[in-house]
């Protein structure tokens, strides 16, 4: 879409919302055209503003917990934040954690045995603004780095709470995966610092942030990706010395601070490490077929104008799975590391950190992760890695394996790849509630109580 087309519409768009803040409570009508069932409507969406000065807005959908054991007050919020850059939140809703996923088969709604929102409220934001139904007043406003996505998800976080006063004192736990792990971090950093600022009655109840096989230190782990393809046997040794130049140069631009240009060789890495490896997906090694068709039924179902009444959304507004204005924008980020504020989360002693990979992803899975954690800069990480890691089983089945120091959980998870809540659903459900109520292997090690 060229600049000018793209200004138009969202022009258009944001007219339509005519500066005020929308929140959509959900009708318990249903049309015949409409493939939503009334049981799967979120409880509320709308729109956020994420700056005082333009009609640039985030579209969140909300969530509650259908069986919460906590007054509702008291009830968990975790909020998801998906990936790209630019890859709308509906891909967590509707294929991974939210309450009802969809079947491209039958075209038709079922529960989600493993629902994020058990226990917990599940808010979704579009994030940044471009993505999904969110709408960027310019194609200017579309932010180019982790401050200005922090800044924008930090305006529209204070404004769902501000419009829904009962959410103000529930624990928050900011969650996702991906290239979100950047997202999670930066807004759970974001939040720290202004929390300082502010009095009790101003601040974000901020507990804890959940980092699903998360891109959060590229530059660690783009030196990885061609030793843990050549140990899982899916190159040879020439291979992997000809990826190790290509992810090393990669790596070199970024530390010249030319970060596009890093960009553009760790995206030649990764071409061919897919190249070279003949594998359908990167994201989980052991599949022989590409899984990921969510892509289209995604398409067709959130661009269905009975679908968009339901969620309230302006008609005219085109979903797309991935904005690739978004990614352009975000573009020089690519290579940038967040480790960083990881280590002043953990240094706050109030902020909870969990890291979890399914076992099977190439891309940003446990090997990956390891690699950028060992490295940190924080009082506990000696601790941390000479603690146990733990055998984890659910319902008495092997799940996977736990390692933890204070505020520090990391779990692998058997069996699933980079999509790990939709390849475990019920594992991944286990982990988050155990985790946050601090439950089991969870509460073996943490100094720190349920709030």
């Amino acid at each position: 879409m060229t600049e000018p087309t793209f200004f138009f519409i969202s022009i258009a768009i944001s007219i339509s919302f005519c500066f005020i803040i929308q929140t959509h409570v959900l009708a318990s009508s249903n049309s015949n055209n409409n493939p939503f069932p009334k049981e799967a409507h979120p409880t509320k969406t709308g729109y956020l503003p994420v700056s005082t000065t333009s009609s640039s807005a985030m579209f969140y959908y909300f969530y509650e917990a259908q069986n919460s054991t906590l007054p509702l007050s008291q009830t968990p919020l975790l909020i998801w934040l998906q990936g790209g850059p630019g890859t709308s939140s509906m891909l967590g809703n509707l294929y991974e954690v939210g309450p009802w996923t969809f079947s491209e088969k039958s075209f038709t709604f079922r529960p989600n045995s493993g629902a994020w929102n058990r226990l917990f409220g599940l808010l979704f934001l579009d994030n940044p603004i471009g993505t999904g139904f969110s709408v960027a007043a310019s194609q200017n406003e579309i932010p180019t780095d982790q401050n200005g996505v922090a800044k924008h998800l930090f305006a529209a976080i204070t404004t769902f709470l501000k419009l829904h006063p009962e959410f103000k004192h529930r624990p928050i736990y900011i969650s996702g995966e991906s290239y979100g792990g950047k997202y999670i971090v930066s807004i759970g950093y974001y939040i720290l610092k202004e929390n300082e600022g502010l009095s009790d009655s101003g601040r974000v109840n901020l507990v804890g942030v959940t980092i699903g096989n998360g891109a959060t230190d590229p530059e660690t782990q783009t030196l990885t990706h061609a030793i843990t393809a050549y140990h899982a046997g899916l190159i040879n040794d020439k291979q992997k010395e000809e990826l190790e130049k290509i992810q090393m140069e990669a790596v070199t631009l970024a530390q010249n601070l030319k970060w596009s240009e890093a960009a553009d060789a760790q995206t030649k890495a990764l071409t061919n490490l897919q190249e070279m490896t003949g594998l359908a997906t990167c994201y989980d090694y052991t599949r022989k077929d590409h899984p990921y068709h969510y892509k289209d039924w995604m398409t067709e179902l959130l661009n269905m104008a009975e679908v968009k009444k339901t969620l309230g959304v302006n008609e005219s507004l085109v979903w797309v799975y991935h904005n690739s204005d978004v990614r352009a924008a975000m573009y020089a980020d690519l290579m940038k590391s967040v480790k960083f504020k990881v280590e002043e989360l953990l240094r706050s002693n109030s902020i909870r950190v969990l890291l979890y990979q399914g076992q099977w992803d190439l891309l940003d899975g446990p090997v990956q992760v390891e690699a950028w954690v060992k490295t940190m800069e924080w009082e506990g990480i000696v601790e941390y890695l000479n603690a146990e890691r733990k055998i984890w089983k659910v319902n008495g089945e092997f799940a996977g394996y736990v390692q933890q120091w204070k505020s520090l959980t990391n779990v692998v998870v058997l069996g699933g790849g980079h999509f790990l809540p939709a390849d475990q659903p019920i594992n991944a459900q286990a982990m988050i509630e155990d985790w946050i109520f601090q439950r089991g292997i969870f509460g073996n090690s943490s100094s720190f109580g349920f709030m």
